[in-house]
């Protein structure tokens, strides 16, 4: 099991400082949401992999769905060589509630899981390097040889996990396609919420069965006690116990304020959920 802590909001500067904060406390990865319109997080991630040495540096999560692939391709990249190969990416459709209607962005869902599947093929085919061409619904690439980047540092790719909503086939199939799966799974109402330990059990072995024994990576996240070592890792047991690789610190109930950025440092230097 890894562990990461996502910064849920602040500026690119503390961003950076608590970046360093995580590095040194002994977290394995540093993550910041991707708003609409806000603090961007591809200068936010800069800063911090300018202030770090090992810590991973990603987004929980970027919407694909809303963005243009090759300024993502771009922007990834660009963070991947800066900082020595430590580029997670995280994609999923996005929550429409935070403002998809209010900028004119694409709000349909099977809209949106049409551009993060041409998404993550135009990113991953500008990864790769030139002659690269793709026609598809939404997109459409022509090759060029106009100022092409170099590649990023971790090949084939770096690393991404998607969203996979369990148990529907299409969204297990995307992300069984590339590294990792954040899992939610979907009730008989048809919402959304993280999958129990159970749930990722049988997840895990889902994977598996498709996949083999090869490295794939199992996100969750939750909140633990920082000033208690056994209680935190009891809360993280059941998680690693059932196949999950990744635990996720995200305090997303904190206010948007200032207060808050306390809260965070505090918890980051107590360290991640390993037990004593």
């Amino acid at each position: 099991m890894r562990y990461g802590f996502v910064l849920p909001h602040g500026d690119a500067a503390l961003a950076a400082e608590l970046a360093a904060e995580a590095e040194a406390a002994g977290w394995d990865g540093f993550f910041m949401w991707e708003p609409v319109w806000g603090v961007d997080a591809w200068v936010s991630l800069t800063a911090s992999a300018m202030r770090t040495t090992r810590i991973r540096l990603g987004t929980m999560l970027s919407p694909l769905s809303r963005m243009r692939p090759w300024k993502f391709a771009s922007a990834s990249a660009t963070l991947d060589r800066l900082s020595g190969g430590r580029v997670i990416v995280s994609v999923g459709l996005g929550a429409v509630d935070t403002g998809f209607a209010e900028f004119g962005e694409e709000t349909d869902r099977r809209t949106r899981a049409e551009l993060l599947d041409e998404g993550l093929a135009v990113v991953e085919g500008l990864w790769r390097g030139q002659p690269f061409n793709f026609a598809g619904k939404h997109y459409s690439v022509r090759e060029t040889a106009f100022s092409v980047p170099p590649p990023p540092v971790q090949q084939p790719r770096i690393p991404i996990w998607v969203v996979g909503a369990w148990p529907r086939p299409k969204s297990m199939r995307r992300a069984l396609r590339y590294d990792g799966l954040i899992p939610s799974a979907i009730g008989g109402d048809g919402v959304a919420r993280q999958a129990t330990p159970e749930e990722v059990r049988a997840i895990a072995a889902h994977v598996r069965e498709q996949r083999g024994a090869g490295p794939f990576d199992i996100v969750v996240e939750g909140v633990t006690p920082g000033d208690d070592a056994g209680a935190a890792a009891a809360v993280v047991r059941p998680w690693a116990e059932a196949g999950a690789t990744w635990w996720l610190e995200a305090m997303w109930q904190l206010p948007h304020d200032a207060a808050s950025a306390g809260a965070l440092r505090a918890r980051l230097r107590q360290g991640p959920p390993r037990g004593a």
